[in-house]
C-alpha cells in the first residue's frame, strides 16, 4: 500500500473509558490497544455489553476517553484529553459513519442526503450535488438518485448511507451492524462494497457486527469481552 501503511490510519494505546462512579461505575473499556492500517476491513465482535459501541465511539471521537492516547489519520486527537477543540471539524473532515439503519433524512431525495453533508463542510450546492452523484454512480444507484428514502428497498438505502458517508473522502469509517438489517445476499454486497472502498480510497473500516454471514469479508476480527481485547485482531 506504499507509504500509507506504514502509519496506521487509526491507533489506539491504553485506552480505558467508565461510566459513573463508586459503587456505580462500569468500566466500559480497560486499557484498550489496537493499530489498523489503510485499506483494512476490520470487525469488533463481543456479547452485548463488552464494550464495542463505546469504542467505536471513542474512535468516532463522539466519547472522550478516561485515559489513554490515539492518534486518527497522523494527527495525535487525544493524550489524556482531548488536543483538539474542534471535534465535529475533525469528525466531518476525517470520519464517516454507517449505522444498522441508514438514517436518511425522510424529506430529502438520495442526491440531496449525500449532498447535504458537504454542505456542511463548506462547499456549494452545485457542486456538492455533483459529487453526490458520482458517489452513487459509483456505488451502483445512480438510477435511484431522485428517490425519497420511503421509495429505497434496504439495499438501496445502505448504499446512499455509505455514499453519504464517503461524501467528504473521509479515510476512517465506522459502521455499527451495517448489515444487520439486510438478507444474505445484500449483505454481501455491502461488504463487497466496503471492501472494494477501503482497497481504492486507502481507507481503514471498523465494523461492530453479529452477522456471521459477513465475517469471512474482513482482514481481522478484534474480540472485545468486558471492555478487554481478547487479542490483538485474528485473520
Amino acid at each position: 500500500m506504499g507509504s500509507s501503511a506504514a502509519t496506521p490510519l487509526i491507533e489506539l494505546r491504553d485506552v480505558s473509558k467508565h461510566f459513573g462512579e463508586g459503587e456505580a461505575r462500569v468500566d466500559a473499556l480497560k486499557e484498550v490497544s489496537l493499530s489498523i492500517s489503510a485499506g483494512e476491513v476490520v470487525a469488533l465482535l463481543g456479547p452485548s455489553g463488552s464494550g464495542k459501541t463505546t469504542l467505536l465511539n471513542v474512535i468516532g471521537c463522539i466519547l472522550e476517553p478516561a485515559s489513554g492516547w490515539m492518534r486518527l489519520d497522523g494527527d495525535v486527537v487525544y493524550d489524556n484529553r482531548w488536543l483538539r477543540s474542534d471535534l465535529r471539524r475533525l469528525r466531518l473532515d476525517k470520519i464517516g459513519f454507517i449505522f444498522q439503519f441508514h438514517n436518511l433524512l425522510p424529506f430529502l431525495d438520495a442526491t440531496d442526503n449525500v449532498a447535504l453533508v458537504l454542505e456542511l463542510a463548506g462547499a456549494e450546492h452545485a457542486e456538492a450535488r455533483r459529487r453526490a452523484a458520482a458517489l452513487l454512480e459509483y456505488l451502483e444507484v445512480a438510477h435511484r438518485r431522485n428517490a425519497m428514502p420511503s421509495h429505497l428497498s434496504g439495499g438501496e438505502g445502505q448504499r446512499v448511507a455509505i455514499a453519504r458517508a464517503l461524501a467528504n473522502r473521509p479515510r476512517i469509517i465506522l459502521a455499527d451492524e451495517p448489515t444487520a438489517a439486510l438478507d444474505s445476499k445484500r449483505a454481501g454486497i455491502v461488504m463487497d462494497l466496503l471492501r472494494k472502498l477501503a482497497r481504492e480510497q486507502d481507507a481503514a473500516i471498523v465494523a461492530v457486527t453479529h452477522d456471521e454471514k459477513i465475517f469471512d469479508r474482513f482482514d481481522r476480527i478484534f474480540h472485545l469481552r468486558d471492555g478487554r481485547l481478547d487479542d490483538k485482531g485474528e485473520d
